[in-house]
């Protein structure tokens, strides 16, 4: 349990920080295998004929699914398909990580056949005081999802609890 931790001008000065972009997609059967995975049975979901009937181009990717990162080999985490660089480099020290939360905003519909473009960047930096972990740090962040014609089509704020 950290009892005395301050953000440095080190770590400070890596607010705004970019990732390199990387790519999502959002395919007909990723957005059938989310909507199935999460028990949605809407047609829109799963027909293409019911979207557009519905008034969709395509079949429209369900709450909280923003499609799936392409992975490159050498390029992008094993794990996670990210971009090797998409986490700042914050030599905080602390050892613990909580999830702190994720809200995403949502500008425009995403469809089936979009290739979403994906930045993230480093918002803030704050220490919080915890009676049973400590001292924690904050780290929030906002990720953009651009899609293939350069519209931003949503935004996603999260936060990582370091103790």
């Amino acid at each position: 349990m950290a009892e005395q931790f301050k953000i440095s001008d080190e770590m400070k000065a890596q607010i705004g920080w970019e990732s390199s972009p990387w790519r999502f997609e959002v395919t007909t059967t990723s957005v059938r295998a989310f909507a199935r995975g999460v028990g949605y049975t809407d047609p829109v979901y799963f027909d293409i004929d019911a979207a557009k009937k519905a008034g969709y181009r395509s079949m429209p990717a369900p709450p909280t699914y923003l499609g799936t990162p392409v992975f490159m080999p050498g390029k992008t985490d094993d794990t996670f398909s990210h971009p090797l660089d998409a986490r700042p480099d914050i030599k905080h020290g602390l050892m613990g990580l909580l999830d702190g939360g994720t809200e995403t905003e949502y500008f425009d519909t995403i469809c089936a056949g979009d290739t979403l473009t994906v930045v993230t960047q480093l918002k803030n930096l704050e220490v919080k005081d915890s009676k049973s972990l400590g001292k924690m740090l904050i780290i929030t962040t906002e990720t953009s999802f651009k899609n293939q014609e350069k519209k931003l089509v949503a935004l996603q704020r999260g936060q990582g609890i370091y103790y």
